[in-house]
């Protein structure tokens, strides 16, 4: 439909007769009459990578064609069973890469469908909120500061609306847009009355018609995909595949020098080479960066099942370094669900619920009519009893809503004089919000109705309300309110003052929002009101868990400082006088003096967005990792700049946007938890890594030395090793990635953001207990071999079982690089358990089944056989848990 028509060389009025709508909206019958038609409001994503293509991407490494090759040049030499099992472990290497991957990817495509955007748009006249993809052309849609647009409009109402357009011109600095129409030649960055999909609302608020959705609007057009989640190499990732191809480099090296000793030792040349690509493809950790992958995204999983959206996998690292968090008090702390407890006036006090007291006394009456109309929030169904409205806004404007109309008030007696002319939107630079009516009858009579931050108000109030009308606000009042304003805020309750303004047409000189808040001046004070909010369930417990932790909590908000340090008590948080700053105070110092006394402040109250931006760098100079929240558009800039970006899920597109992770509840504990899952992902990619790269010695010192440095028959024969590598040690290393949280990992102080991933104990049990395993295994076969002197094919069945079956009881020692098993539930982790039995399994099939026997040359075992290979496997493990204890013992678990 949009192609035929250029929208904004169009008059309102004759768009809205093509589209078939009128500014009362569509109906719903009509609007799902219309998906049916134009399809839901989306942008067709890429598609993910084929299955096919996934699993073929495995055969894709040098590691892999050389085993290859290896194959080739066996079956071509008539060696056709050692040919069989290089192609099988291909495909067995193939298929649980492809499974590790498949997974990684179908968590990180769940997470960039989850977070849904809903919009609000009119329906036969009545506001609703609708999910964006219910938004069909035809729609009214009324939208704010802080919204991002969801598809194409041509705007019917513009109030001082000022838009970011660089999702599709790359221009970042935000447009004027008016309804105005404009020439057919306007270049699309120019067209001030068209608001296109994914532009976000800077400032004021407007009303515009959608005239094209999905594919069909110009982010569609061009397959701009605003909300993608790049699916891209994370730090971590980078040094570990950087670090992959430097052991591979090391092994191949190692295994050339294997390969030409046994050459120099008359060794048959096939089976030498065999033996050395086995041994180069079993030591490589060429899976490695794969599984850090299925690591960080079933983090990533977990975190979302907790409240909250990761956008990168790399701030999943950065989580688990995460040393201090500031955070709002409202939403974040508390549950946001306010309500108006009192109203105050200097005719007294009285509670909201207190119907008579209001009818009585005129302020009370004035006080709850300014609070019912100087705001944002709106009532999505008015019909039937009042506990069953859906009032939609921010918690303070439903708050401020809610109570007037708890107290008997109507909006429909409030308004019926009054003819609404202007919003002006809450900004915490101004501390107000405001709205300007005009008297209906008088063309030159207006009322400015106006609430905000009591302190502000009062500042800017020449007259305040009385029994008897208006009179001259004197000093004695103002200390009144003042009083009061303190007593409230020491109980914790939050104060929203109330005034009004009323002018003439002659002090008019327009009705954009800058103008009338020149206005804002010279007002009538009216009272104040308090509201009440109450904590969240569960925040004590996690702000004790976050100083167990050694994270440093700052709460930073726009509320009074007595009001914030009252719900600090209640939280069990203690807090000074002198650990209290105020904006006003921050403003006074320069960054010096505040990078002195940063680590100290622990409440920063009456704080404008732009104060955060200075506490971030201020924490970051003093080398720490701050996680900040924030959920409007002047919190982004912080948000962005914040090592770890939080921004509430209820908060704007804008801070969405900028965040790293998005707390869908909005919750304290969230934060907390998140951090958590940071910290158990390292540690289990610490242990992922540990256990492979000490494996990856598996081989290299027992064939080294047996066959290059003592000339003995080789222990172990290539398809064992390659049968140990990909199918005995596949599983157990990925189980370390659902490995639980340790007991201790929220009692640990953070660690520094360039902290190494390998701590002493980790290079310790690499190379150290690595080596003794492997020894261990030499004198094993010695023993059997060189001094019993048993068959050569039962010696290296049973070195195979000594190294395979090892595996099932290391991998527990893996489980925590702190504790000792004993200190410990080895058998947290089923997947572990699982991977652990089938190492039995596999080694049982590989010594018993006759086909496995043929091809992996080994023989059966009696039942003492198994009990030397248990005994021998339990020592290897014992050799890990004494290394342990030797470091943990004198504290030696960091770099």
């Amino acid at each position: 439909m949009n192609k035929k028509y250029l929208w904004y060389n169009l008059s309102v009025k004759k768009v809205l007769e093509i589209l078939k709508t009128n500014e009362q909206g569509l109906s719903d019958e009509e609007a799902k009459k219309r998906i049916a038609k134009f399809g839901p409001n989306k942008i067709l994503r890429e598609k993910p990578i084929a299955k096919s293509k996934i699993f073929l991407n495995q055969f894709r490494s040098p590691l892999v064609y050389i085993l290859f090759f290896a194959g080739i040049i066996s079956l071509i030499l008539g060696e056709n069973t050692d040919s069989f099992i290089i192609f099988l472990a291909l495909i067995v290497n193939a298929i649980f890469g492809f499974w590790q991957e498949n997974k990684s990817s179908q968590t990180l495509e769940k997470l960039k469908h989850f977070l849904k955007t809903k919009i609000t748009v009119l329906r036969e006249g009545k506001l609703k909120e609708v999910w964006q993809e219910e938004i069909v052309p035809g729609d009214i849609i009324v939208f704010y500061s802080g919204n991002k647009i969801p598809a194409d409009i041509r705007l019917i109402e513009s109030h001082n609306l000022k838009v970011s357009q660089a999702a599709l011109t790359g221009e970042w600095l935000a447009v004027d847009k008016n309804k105005n129409k404009i020439a057919e030649d306007t270049p699309l960055a120019e067209r001030s009355n068209m608001i296109y999909a994914g532009s976000l609302i800077e400032r004021g608020w407007g009303k515009g018609v959608v005239v094209a959705v999905g594919q069909e609007s110009e982010l569609g057009k061009i397959s701009l995909m605003i909300q993608k989640i790049k699916d891209e190499k994370t730090p971590l990732q980078k040094r570990m595949t950087r670090f992959s191809k430097t052991v591979g480099i090391f092994f191949v090296f190692i295994c050339l020098g294997i390969f030409l000793g046994g050459i120099l030792r008359k060794t048959d040349v096939l089976q030498m080479f065999e033996t050395s690509v086995a041994i180069a493809v079993g030591g490589i950790p060429e899976a490695l960066p794969i599984t850090l992958t299925v690591i960080l995204a079933l983090g990533m999983e977990r975190i979302l099942k907790k409240g909250g959206l990761i956008k990168q996998l790399s701030s999943v690292e950065t989580l688990g370094s995460t040393s201090v968090i500031c955070c709002d008090k409202t939403l974040t702390l508390t549950e946001g669900k306010m309500s108006l407890t009192k109203i105050f006036s200097l005719e007294g006090s009285a509670s909201i619920k207190k119907v008579n007291y209001l009818k009585e006394k005129k302020s009370f009456f004035l006080g709850l009519k300014t609070a019912a109309l100087a705001n944002q929030a709106y009532i999505e169904n008015q019909e039937g009893n009042i506990e069953d409205w859906i009032i939609r806004g921010s918690p303070t404007d439903q708050a401020l809503l809610r109570g007037p109309l708890e107290a008997g008030l109507r909006l429909e007696e409030l308004t019926r004089d009054l003819i609404l002319i202007e919003r002006i939107e809450f900004e915490p630079t101004y501390k107000y919000q405001a709205a300007l009516y005009q008297i209906k009858g008088k063309e030159n009579k207006f009322i400015l109705f106006i609430s905000g931050e009591p302190e502000k108000l009062l500042r800017l109030s020449k007259n305040v309300v009385y029994s008897k009308g208006e009179k001259k606000i004197k000093e004695k009042e103002k200390h009144y309110f003042q009083r009061k304003i303190t007593d409230l805020s020491n109980q914790g309750l939050r104060i929203v003052g109330l005034a009004y303004k009323k002018i003439s047409s002659s002090s008019l000189s327009g009705f954009s929002s800058d103008k009338i808040r020149l206005l804002v001046k010279d007002l009538t004070f009216v009272g104040l009101v308090s509201l009440a909010d109450p904590l969240r369930k569960g925040v004590k417990e996690s702000i004790k868990l976050c100083q167990e932790a050694g994270l440093t909590l700052v709460i930073a908000t726009g509320d009074h400082k007595n009001t914030t340090r009252a719900l600090a008590r209640e939280l069990n948080y203690k807090v000074k006088d002198n650990e209290i700053l105020t904006g006003e105070q921050l403003d006074k110092l320069s960054d010096k003096d505040l990078l002195r006394i940063v680590s100290k402040i622990k409440i920063y109250a009456r704080l404008e967005p732009r104060h955060k931006m200075r506490i971030v760098s201020a924490w970051q100079k003093k080398g720490k990792v701050i996680a900040m929240t924030g959920d409007g558009i002047n919190d982004a800039p912080a948000i962005k700049k914040a090592d770890i970006g939080l921004a509430l899920g209820s908060g704007t597109e804008v801070a969405k946007e900028a965040a790293d992770l998005v707390l869908l509840n909005d919750s304290f504990s969230t934060i907390v938890q998140t951090i958590k899952e940071g910290r158990v992902i390292i540690d289990n990619i610490r242990k992922s890594i540990a256990y492979v790269l000490s494996d990856s010695l598996t081989s290299v010192v027992l064939v080294g030395f047996a066959r290059v440095i003592f000339g003995w028959p080789l222990p172990i024969l290539p398809a064992q090793i390659l049968w140990n590598n990909f199918i005995e040690d596949t599983l157990p290393n990925l189980s370390y990635a659902f490995e639980p949280a340790e007991g201790d990992v929220m009692k640990r102080k953070p660690e520094p953001p360039h902290h190494s991933i390998f701590t002493k104990e980790m290079k310790t049990l690499i190379f150290i207990t690595g080596l003794i395993d492997q020894f261990i295994a030499l004198f094993f076969f010695w023993v059997l071999w060189g001094y019993l002197g048993l068959g050569l094919d039962y010696v290296r069945t049973m070195v195979f079982g000594l190294i395979s079956l090892d595996t099932a009881f290391v991998i527990f020692s893996y489980k925590n690089l702190r504790k000792n098993i004993w200190q410990i539930n080895p058998f947290s982790n089923k997947f572990l358990n699982i991977s652990s039995l089938l190492v039995f399994v596999f080694f049982a099939l590989a010594v018993y089944l006759p086909f496995l026997q043929k091809v992996l040359h080994t023989v059966p075992l009696l039942l003492k056989d198994w009990l030397i290979l248990i005994i021998f496997s339990l020592i290897s493990a014992g050799l890990i848990e004494i290394t342990k204890y030797y470091f943990i013992s004198r504290h030696c678990t960091e770099d």
